[in-house]
């Protein structure tokens, strides 16, 4: 690069940026190396004897990587994600000279079903070896029993105290609808507390755990995009003391969701999420007597509540030296109040085009936090009164393509609205019908007959169904209220 050149690249616009970048680079540079290494004791300690000259060149070569990234960071964590390896929470990019070792290694932690291992700063070279040798005993055809279990009591039984292994958040194929549930409540529940202990942390004054956060987030795309009906089902859980978790959780649901149906990648999925999980972290700046308060604002509260969008920016800048939160994030923290017309708050003195992303989780936010029951609002507001009036007042300020976009993941009537059909039986919606063109006929499940007989779980009608005479068989008369008839919604997705 010329002197010129040099002059006119573009500089790191802050420290933190600086930090975060060289810092990224070492992870995804040492990372692929200690990957190498791996790999090549993996193949030796397939090929030799343990005692030859080569298999401990080999097992050195991993020890000294493993010390590298060791220096840098208390623990090494290689997590698997699909496709992806990660290492530290630095994705590392697949390239042809490394192809065959990733693919190697990806489908070696598969078939012990591994998602993840650790090793904290006092691993020993002794331990990479039991732990590589017994990788390769568990993924040999002639293993017996659980892989994963067994490798497990064997690491115990080895002594090996440094290094553990864990399973897959998510699973990548599921037997049975009960399989599916406990696969996403999981995600959802593990979701739930990493939100809280972020907002926790930064309220403290603490360190957050960005990687927890980013976990959390690739677990709900995958989960999104293999299981999304019951993922989305679980957005009807209403923890009144959890409200704020609850919230990002959901919003951060909403918004993958949305995002897949608007057709963005895997990895815009995944900083899309990251997103609309922290949006409103500048509310763990707001005092708690405020953020809490009951009945009415007065002037000085409500502009402590509006400055929540600008705190998040600083609350994200500050977790940028800690781990990689991508700009988009910073910015949706910022713009998700503002409106589409810019009325909302912050308020701006320039005119500015708001990101795709800002307007995504303010349609989810606006959703999720309408059909909340929170401290000022006892009584949440019916799902499909908020969506036609998301949909009918411009005033609301959201992008009306996007509001189109919920509904079709939604339909008329969304997940966990309860409703009374024209043959008098009581059901809860259980999803969205897949043909657009019957986005007001959706999946229910029947909970009391036409006599008031409770069903337990009651079995699921799709209300599109015809008689032999072409007329449905049943119908939506009238959305209710579950509380009036004692039905709690997330009972039946959890």
């Amino acid at each position: 690069m010329t002197e010129s050149e040099k002059k006119n690249a573009p500089q790191p616009d802050t420290l933190a940026e600086v930090i975060d970048d060289g810092h990224e680079a070492i992870f995804r540079e040492a990372g692929r190396e200690f990957l190498v290494a791996f790999y090549a004791a993996l193949r030796n300690l397939r090929l030799y004897p343990l005692e030859n000259v080569q298999v401990q060149r080999a097992l050195d070569e991993v020890a000294s990587t493993a010390r590298v990234l060791l220096d840098v960071e208390p623990e090494l964590e290689v997590r698997v994600a699909g496709e992806f390896i990660f290492v530290n929470s630095t994705r590392l990019r697949l390239a042809l000279d490394n192809y065959s070792t990733f693919s190697h290694i990806l489908t070696m932690l598969h078939e012990c079903g591994i998602g993840a291992f650790h090793a904290n700063a006092s691993v020993e070279r002794r331990e990479w070896q039991i732990f590589l040798a017994l990788l390769l005993a568990g993924a040999s055809p002639e293993a017996e029993g659980d892989a994963f279990e067994v490798l497990e009591q064997k690491l115990d039984a080895a002594g090996v105290t440094h290094i553990d292994v864990e399973p897959p958040w998510e699973s990548t194929t599921y037997e049975d609808a009960e399989a599916r549930k406990r696969a996403a409540k999981r995600t959802y529940e593990q979701s739930v507390a990493v939100t809280q202990e972020v907002i926790n942390s930064v309220r403290m004054g603490r360190t957050a755990s960005v990687k927890k956060v980013k976990r959390a987030v690739q677990n709900i795309v995958d989960q999104v995009l293999q299981n999304e009906t019951s993922i989305v089902g679980l957005t009807t859980i209403r923890d009144y003391d959890k409200y704020t978790f609850n919230h990002s959780v959901n919003v951060c649901i909403f918004s993958v969701s949305m995002g897949k149906r608007l057709g963005l990648t895997k990895l815009q999925l995944y900083d899309l999420g990251l997103a609309a999980l922290l949006h409103d972290v500048g509310k763990s700046r707001v005092p708690l007597e405020v953020l809490n308060k009951e009945g009415a604002l007065t002037d000085d509260e409500w502009r402590i509540i509006q400055a929540h969008p600008w705190l998040g920016v600083l609350t994200l800048f500050g977790l940028r030296g800690y781990g990689e939160i991508p700009y988009r994030g910073i910015i949706v923290a910022f713009e998700h109040h503002m409106k589409n017309d810019l009325t909302g708050y912050p308020r701006t003195v320039r005119h500015r085009d708001i990101s795709v992303f800002s307007k995504i989780v303010s349609v989810a936010d606006g959703f999720d936090a309408a059909t909340s029951r929170r401290v000022y609002q006892t009584v949440p507001i019916q799902s499909d009164q908020v969506l036609r009036e998301m949909w009918e007042n411009r005033r609301r300020g959201y992008d009306p393509v996007l509001v189109k976009s919920l509904i079709n993941l939604l339909g008329i009537y969304p997940v966990g609205t309860c409703v009374i059909l024209d043959t008098y039986e009581l059901a809860i919606v259980h999803a969205a019908n897949t043909d657009a063109s019957q986005l007001n006929r959706p999946i229910v499940r029947v909970l009391c007959t036409a006599d008031g007989a409770r069903l337990d779980p009651g079995p699921l009608v799709d209300l599109s169904e015809v008689d032999a005479n072409g007329a449905f068989k049943r119908s939506i008369i009238k959305v209710t209220d579950p509380a009036k008839y004692g039905i709690n919604p997330s009972d039946y997705f959890v």
